[in-house]
């Protein structure tokens, strides 16, 4: 993004009160490339990110709240047990970055304990970013907000200003495991280098654990993951002239114990083809569009890759069934990207 766009993004788009909005997502060439690309490869895939639209990311806060999906309710656990001792280590009165601002109550939770100078939440679905910004207005009358529509799974850049140096990120819901572990080492090493020598991150990992709690969290019994999944077809068709049936496919998830992942797919159960954007894409019956990998790692492993990226852990808790990691890290070095 050239300094002009970035100032023009700056000047857009300004909601009243205490919010500032700024509008980095990618454009819609960008997207139809991606998904091209994507379908085009001699395995099908697409990016989690695309997930996110807004009916999207309302069918991700319905699985937060499922009886088999564990990582959302036990995150919020953690944090409301330890809250004070992570603001202790993350410093108050601070500008704190969220990565992925997905449920209001963890960020509301961290929120009290570290009562930031600004808040800046990071996410890719303007509808649901603003939603979520205009509630946490409400909800903290006197906290500064500056809503930025990005995509931080590249390259990003955010409105920070030049006097800031004393940041802090948030990065929950284990959301680093969608990225494989080359991709999270590169993107922990671009959040090194955004918070500076000194700056932490407070970051959720989902532990490994048995694979019938795995599968279950991922393929549940309401069929919502199922549905969550399936959307990304009903985006592709709304923004980028697609012609999926979505009858024609079905959602698979499972773990891979050898790569310690779950992994999501969408199953073409025909032989068929579709239409997107003008493109043709042949499917055999049973081949799949791998969707999202959700990695679990250990703690010594976490810890390991994050040494990696620049950063020493500091401090770690999990809750008592040893489901969920949070952990808090402070960069030491700034690695270049590679």
């Amino acid at each position: 993004m050239t300094e002009r766009e970035i100032a023009s993004a700056r000047r857009s788009l300004q909601t009243p009160g205490s919010i500032r909005f700024f509008d980095y997502r990618p454009t819609p060439a960008n997207v139809r490339a991606e998904v091209l690309e994507g379908l085009g490869g001699p395995v099908k895939r697409l990016s989690p990110k695309l997930f996110y639209d807004q009916r999207g990311s309302q069918l991700f806060d319905a699985i937060t709240e499922l009886p088999e999906y564990y990582p959302t309710r036990t995150e919020i656990g953690i944090l409301r047990e330890y809250g004070s001792e992570m603001a202790d280590l993350l410093g108050r009165d601070n500008i704190l970055i969220e990565l992925g601002s997905g449920s209001s109550l963890k960020i509301q939770t961290l929120l009290a304990a570290l009562q930031p100078s600004v808040y800046m939440p990071v996410d890719i679905s303007k509808e649901h970013l603003l939603e979520s910004a205009h509630a946490l207005a409400e909800r903290f009358p006197g906290l500064s907000i500056r809503a930025a529509c990005a995509d931080y799974s590249a390259p990003f850049q955010l409105p920070l200003e030049p006097e800031w140096t004393d940041l802090a990120a948030f990065f929950p819901g284990s959301s680093i495991g969608n990225f494989d572990p080359d991709e999270a080492r590169r993107l922990l090493g671009r959040v090194a280098r955004l918070l500076g020598a000194g700056g932490r991150l407070l970051i959720g990992v989902d532990l490994p654990k048995d694979p019938a709690i795995l599968n279950a969290a991922y393929d549940d019994a309401q069929g919502v993951t199922a549905a969550f999944n399936l959307n990304l077809l009903t985006r592709i068709n709304r923004e980028l002239d697609g012609h999926f049936d979505l009858d024609a496919f079905s959602h698979r998830a499972f773990f891979d114990t050898e790569r310690n992942r779950v992994e999501m797919h969408l199953v073409s159960r025909v032989e068929q083809q579709v239409e997107v954007a003008g493109e043709r894409f042949d499917f055999r019956a049973g081949e799949t569009i791998h969707t999202e990998n959700s990695y679990k790692y250990g703690i010594d492993a976490f810890h390991r890759l994050a040494a990696d990226a620049g950063f020493v852990a500091e401090q770690v808790w999990t809750d008592e069934q040893q489901l969920f990691s949070v952990h808090c890290l402070r960069v030491v070095s700034e690695r270049s990207e590679s």
